[in-house]
């Protein structure tokens, strides 16, 4: 997985009854974009975090700057 800071994190449930996690990536360690990654989860804490295959990762477009 590649991914940029700002990228969302959706981890899917293994199980039944499991919820998915969401999460930004805030800080890349890896190569070029590659793991791991700290991400700030959607209840407020952060962790480091190597994606498995149940992740998915979706770019968030970057904001366009106003003119001054």
């Amino acid at each position: 997985m590649k991914a940029v800071v700002g990228d969302e994190l959706t981890v899917k449930g293994r199980h039944q009854g499991d919820v998915e996690r969401h999460g930004e990536i805030i800080e890349i360690h890896g190569h070029e974009g590659s793991p791991p990654y700290v991400v700030q989860w959607q209840d407020g804490h952060e962790s480091v975090f190597f994606p498995s295959a149940d992740t998915v990762a979706s770019h968030k477009p970057a904001r366009k700057r106003a003119k001054s």
